[in-house]
């Protein structure tokens, strides 16, 4: 399978409804075509950071907002 094959190969991914509320809000202010879009872009980004072996670090603050955003979503208590 070549590379411009396997781009077009997809499988599908479900997620709750209400992130996806979320995400389908948020890309109207950018430059993604569909909730689709906006998802691959993100897991690929994610994926490639941890490929590039660098550690993410966020500071107190970043950290803090990732928490409140978890929480808000069910993910924390």
């Amino acid at each position: 399978m070549s590379k411009k094959d396997f781009k077009n190969d997809k499988k599908a991914v479900f997620i709750q409804a209400d992130l996806y509320d979320m995400v389908e809000n948020r890309i109207t202010d950018l430059d993604f075509g569909s909730v689709d879009e906006y998802v691959e872009f993100v897991i690929t980004e994610i994926l490639k950071d941890e490929d590039d072996g660098e550690e993410v670090t966020f500071s107190k603050e970043e950290e803090k907002e990732v928490k409140k955003r978890l929480k808000a979503l069910g993910y924390l208590d």
